[in-house]
């Protein structure tokens, strides 16, 4: 065998071994890693061959040769040792720089590349202090920025922007296809999309021009599909993705419905798209009084989609009453409609247009229509500017201490400094088209959110469920948002405010948590609250919105942290690879049974057994069942609450899955308003239900499958 034949087996061995430990991935990484040292040449090279090839921009690649001892000394190959194997397969799948098709990076490679971009602006000198605090911050594992801007930092297309949120144009063939042209022109770049189509007229609507009937919206949705399918995120690294937000009024709704089910006609399905109701208060309230709804097709019943709140419930008790609208029926049974297609198909997405609208420092520029891909970015986006925004999350795990205490104090660091990089994104990014590079520069969002807060209860042990819980979730976005508000102060002081800064709410002494009518909290005596407003009196903030939770799917894989801040879905979860697909355990469930030698064979294949669940079974403590629940055996109410209660401190929105095993039409009714009621922006990203049976099981040994097969049986009626 070769070395490194050696190395594989040893790595594939190991890593298919993690479920009986998690210190078996560590081995697997290790071995990956030495592999990676031997065939890769060290950051200076590397970028010497990048840019040989052609794959960097010579600003970039300037800054690293005129910097090259600092790099040199600044770099700390011995870090790639902390991933694990799935976090180092991730990284080497599809975010490591690569040589006609051979890795030539190596992990510290991508981090300092990232840190050497977003640290420094381009009409200031590099900033070597700077530098190295943001490459030890992302190689320690206290933050990253999002997916984009590792793929593409350095990059001669040099695109770190996350989030796009477009307005289809003009209800024309002309505006439509431009829109078109739009997505396709940002989905090439590594962009998510989310499109908002209320202006489309419904089908049956009469053409002016030819005196025809239109064939509505759903034609045109088939075109987005094709384009969704054929042009993908960054040529091949992920598939291109694209959300279509629609009011509930629109005359095309029950036919947008059918869109994304797994049985009917195709030439009535678009299955590549996602899809997502921007949903009015008078609609729910409509629902709750058992009232009716009237559908209206917008080349009627004008600027809906223009106006919220009070304005909205005016112009459409207007138009219903004008007796424009096509169809009128029972609020209810389209609920229903609603409700069922999400439990058919996880979708729609369900987000409040009040809320957002109510409860948005950008306000003063516009009615906000739609969101993004992941439902967590509420923008203002119309016929002359597409909404931007840039992303990074901080790891939570990483500000827990051996003796189980939070750091507020380095969270709060931490959050000031991913906020100043991600501002940083903004200046020089490439944008895709003039709309996106209009927008962001008037406007300059940022979007930093979280992954790991399930660990931060796990190393403190917490139970989700817990006051102690609540209360650190509530401390933990507290401090996120002083940091990221205090931060983007301070750069208005030094650069000046943003350009529609003057009437938004914060220029009026009004912050997210005034919004919703809530008295901050601090989580240390050195965050003062009264202070801060003041200095955002005197000098304004950079940043329109600072903050956002985003799912964190592939960098929580390569952070080795759970997803955002959702809750496990089990204590055994599976893990794809180029060398196959392998099952985890739950590290910290693993480190606990250790502590009381109850860790073996037969305790990890009864959680197998068990679906990853440790609650039935028997020799596991209480108090340990009680940390380590997954979100299959928690409320949804306590989910939805903690959402509330952190929401004070999110300007944006949230990407709020909730999870049912076997979602009923009541439980969902029920979710939705008690969302809605609590004032969430976004009351649904996806609906989870749990698979009926499960592939795991296929490894349990008989022993087990009797024991539990028996325990089973219903002891009164043996049913």
């Amino acid at each position: 065998m070769s070395e490194e034949e050696i190395y594989q087996l040893i790595s594939t061995t190991c890593a298919a071994m993690s479920l009986e430990h998690p210190d078996y991935s560590k081995i697997a990484s290790n071995a990956q890693v030495e592999l990676l040292h031997k065939s890769t040449p060290g950051f200076i090279e590397a970028t010497k061959t990048l840019y040989k090839n052609g794959l960097l921009n010579e600003s970039y690649y300037n800054t690293v040769i005129e910097n090259q001892k600092f790099i040199e000394e600044t770099i700390n190959y011995q870090k790639d040792f902390r991933f694990d194997f799935f976090g180092i397969s991730t990284l080497q799948k599809a975010y490591l720089l690569k040589d006609y098709k051979v890795t030539i990076e190596r992990p510290q490679d991508l981090f300092m590349r990232v840190a050497i971009t977003v640290s420094n602006k381009p009409t200031e000198l590099f900033n070597k202090e700077k530098t190295k605090k943001t490459y030890n911050m992302i190689s320690d594992g206290y933050y990253t920025q999002a997916t984009p801007t590792l793929f593409n930092s350095g990059l001669k297309v040099q695109q770190l922007s996350s989030c796009f949120l477009i307005a289809n144009e003009s209800d024309s063939i002309e505006g439509i296809f431009n829109t078109i042209k739009d997505c396709a022109l940002i989905s090439k770049t590594a962009g998510g999309i989310g499109v908002h189509c209320h202006n489309i007229r419904a089908a049956k609507s009469i053409i002016k021009s030819t005196n025809g009937e239109s064939g509505g919206l759903i034609p045109f949705l088939k075109i987005f599909n094709e384009t969704a399918r054929c042009v993908d995120q960054g040529g091949g690294k992920r598939k291109g993705s694209f959300v279509i937000y629609l009011e509930p009024w629109h005359a095309d709704i029950e036919a947008f419905l059918e869109l994304r089910k797994n049985i009917g006609a195709e030439e009535f399905r678009a299955r590549d798209l996602f899809y997502a109701l921007w949903v009015p208060d008078l609609f729910m309230q409509r629902v709750i009084n058992d009232e009716n709804w009237t559908l209206m097709s917008p080349d009627t019943a004008e600027g809906l989609s223009d106006v919220y709140g009070d304005e909205f419930n005016k112009l459409y008790k207007k138009y219903e009453e004008g007796n424009i609208g096509t169809k009128t029926l029972s609020a209810r049974k389209l609920f229903s409609e609603i409700v069922e297609a999400q439990i058919e198909a996880g979708q729609p997405y369900f987000l409040y247009k009040d809320s957002i609208n109510r409860k948005s420092n950008q306000k003063n520029i516009g009615t906000i229509k739609s969101s993004n891909l992941c439902a967590e970015i509420v923008e203002y986006s119309d016929d002359k500017e597409t909404a931007v925004c840039n992303l990074a999350s901080i790891c939570l795990p990483s500000f827990v201490n051996s003796e189980g205490k939070f750091d507020y104090i380095k969270l709060e660091e931490i959050a000031e400094l991913a906020l100043e990089n991600t501002d940083n994104l903004i200046d020089i990014s490439y944008y895709p088209t003039k709309k996106t590079e209009y927008s962001n520069l008037r406007h300059r969002p940022a979007a930093i959110g979280v992954q790991g807060l399930a660990d931060v209860f796990f190393k403190m042990k917490l139970p989700y469920e817990s006051k102690e819980a609540a209360e650190v979730n509530k401390k933990i976005f507290s401090t996120i948002y002083y940091g990221t508000i205090k931060k983007s102060m301070e750069l208005a002081k030094k650069y000046g405010p943003y350009q529609t800064y003057k009437g938004s709410p914060s220029s009026e002494g009004i912050l997210q948590f005034d919004m919703w009518n809530v008295e901050p909290i601090s989580a240390d005596s050195s965050f003062d609250w009264k202070w801060l407003k003041g200095e955002i009196a005197k000098h304004g903030l950079r940043n329109s919105l600072t903050t956002a939770c985003m799912p964190t799917a592939s960098t929580s894989i390569i952070m080795m942290n759970t997803e955002s801040f959702q809750i496990q879905t089990s204590n055994v979860f599976k893990r794809q690879t180029l060398s196959g697909e392998f099952l985890l355990v739950n590290k910290y469930l693993v480190n606990e049974l250790e502590k009381i030698s109850l860790w073996n064979k037969e305790i990890y294949e009864s959680i197998l057994f068990n679906n990853g669940s440790i609650q039935n079974i028997g020799s596991i403590p209480e108090e340990i069942k009680k940390i380590y629940k997954t979100t299959w055996e928690i409320s949804q109410k306590v989910v939805i609450d903690m959402s509330a209660d952190r929401s004070p401190y999110i300007d944006q929105t949230q990407s709020l899955n909730l999870w049912l095993e076997k979602p009923t039409f009541k439980q969902v009714c029920s979710m939705h308003m008690y969302s809605w009621e609590k004032g969430l922006k976004t009351g649904m990203y996806y609906l989870r239900s749990r698979p009926s049976s499960d592939a795991m099981k296929m490894t349990v040994s008989k022993e087990i499958l009797n024991k539990y097969e028996k325990q089973e049986e219903c002891l009164d009626c043996q049913a």
